[in-house]
């Protein structure tokens, strides 16, 4: 597979990424832990088929202290026992944010509810908020076939 455009030389995306990163900033102060709003990416980004996010959030999750274990079973988090209830209420909401399509009505009630008994609204934005630009790099991501492999960890920062 070969990238569709280098999106890394275009000046459009160089502005369009400025946002998206300065929202993940601004989620990032609401008081989720990093290792958290890392799980969450990767769980968006094995859904949705991206290797450049999985390259980078994996390696990222790594920088902040997530253990080879913890990464390898984001994929089988319900059948994991190393993820808290918090955790598993986070990649719950990520799964249910990500595929909303397939489910009419969206989120659950009960994927809410759960979540909400972890998190305080900041944080539910938060999440929220992460899922929803995790998704968008997603897609530019997949529909220009970006490679994977070569990411350095904070290099996005």
């Amino acid at each position: 597979m070969e990238a569709r455009l280098n999106l890394f030389a275009s000046p459009l995306t160089n502005k369009l990424v400025k946002h998206f990163v300065a929202a993940g900033t601004v989620t990032a102060q609401a008081g989720v832990s990093p290792a958290v709003l890392e799980l969450v990416k990767i769980r968006a980004s094995q859904i949705n088929g991206c290797g450049y996010c999985l390259d980078m959030h994996t390696k990222d999750a790594a920088a902040v202290g997530e253990t080879q274990q913890r990464l390898h079973l984001v994929a089988a988090w319900r059948e994991a026992t190393v993820f808290t209830e918090a955790e598993r209420a986070a990649l719950e909401l990520a799964e249910q944010g990500t595929r909303i399509a397939d489910a009419a009505g969206g989120v659950p009630d009960e994927v809410w509810e759960n979540a909400a008994k972890h998190y305080d609204d900041d944080q539910l934005i938060a999440l929220v908020s992460t899922i929803a630009v995790i998704n968008a790099f997603n897609r530019l991501n997949v529909i220009f076939q970006v490679q994977a492999g070569d990411y350095r960890p904070g290099a996005h920062a």
